[in-house]
């Protein structure tokens, strides 16, 4: 009578040890990412909790007792003293200089100057991509390799041929010779324009200028309209960067009428009593500043992140 082997497949499945879950693992890493991102998070965002804390603090609490991560004696009057609305004799009994800030002129002359400089560079920097992205011309290449070494220029060398350019031309101190240099197109628009006019299907263009559409036309109502995604990102970016110009702005502006809001509060720090800074209003004056475009690049970070992956910029 012949025995049945149990030995087998199947009992060595049996009988094998189970393998060891890679769960485990996975989550340990998840664990470990989210803390070094909560991390990130911290280090990014305390700057500007202590800057919104200074501001609702008042002068004498920053100035005497123990440090505390909360405001001190919180109060608005920094604000107040931003916005003046404050006497001269509040503010000085506040720990501020009497001084305060033409709030509103400053937050015009910043919205118009950013305007100027993002209208101009969007609409001529598009024309620029397209010409090198599109448009055979002899020495094409040659040329957007110069313009494009100009990116590694630093800015400060261009300083002072503008300035002497702005004076000759009579706009020292004026909103206009503040946005000129920057108003037509810098390397890194045409650039980033170029590489999405690159993407765009030539047969679009072709079966346009076979209908008869002349290559203007064909740039305004094809190419621009399938475009925007980039060209707001580039909008925005351009409009961020024109808004927190602060060198520049110095350079060329000596009065109200054409100070912005970075440079204003610069001259409101100098303008300390002698008992020392008006913290409270200078955090003050410098959250108020970076509020409208820090709003700005959170509603817009996707479309900037997703505008910026597809064009190719790594």
């Amino acid at each position: 009578m012949s025995t049945i082997s149990t030995t087998g497949p199947a009992s060595e499945a049996a009988t094998a040890p189970a393998a060891e879950p890679a769960g485990g693992r996975r989550s340990v890493g998840h664990a470990l990412a989210w803390i070094v991102m909560i991390l990130i998070m911290i280090i990014t965002i305390l700057p500007f909790y202590w800057v919104l804390r200074t501001a609702l603090s008042s002068n004498a609490g920053l100035t005497s007792g123990p440090t505390s991560i909360l405001p001190v004696d919180a109060n608005l009057r920094g604000f107040e003293r931003v916005f003046g609305m404050q006497s001269t004799e509040e503010a000085i009994a506040d720990g501020g200089s009497g001084a305060s800030m033409n709030f509103w002129i400053y937050l015009r002359n910043s919205f118009v100057v950013a305007t100027l400089v993002t209208a101009g560079q969007v609409f001529f920097s598009s024309m620029a991509a397209y010409s090198f992205a599109r448009l055979r011309w002899r020495g094409r290449d040659v040329v957007f390799g110069v313009f494009l070494a100009a990116l590694m220029v630093p800015s400060i060398f261009t300083l002072l041929p503008n300035f002497v350019l702005i004076r000759q031309l009579h706009l020292i101190d004026s909103l206009l010779g503040m946005a000129l240099p920057t108003m037509f197109m810098t390397p890194f628009a045409v650039f980033f324009l170029r590489q999405f006019f690159m993407n765009i299907p030539y047969e679009l263009e072709e079966a346009a200028l076979l209908d008869g559409a002349s290559k203007i036309r064909v740039f305004f109502q094809l190419v621009l309209p399938m475009a925007k995604a980039p060209i707001t990102t580039l909008a925005i970016l351009t409009y961020i960067t024109a808004w927190n110009d602060y060198f520049w702005p110095l350079l060329v502006s000596y009065s109200d009428s054409s100070r912005v809001l970075t440079v204003a509060v610069a001259v409101f720090k100098s303008q300390a009593p002698s008992s020392g800074t008006d913290w409270a209003g200078l955090m003050a004056a410098t959250l108020v500043a970076a509020l409208p475009m820090l709003l700005l690049f959170m509603a817009s970070a996707k479309r900037i992140v997703n505008s910026i992956g597809f064009t190719g910029i790594k």
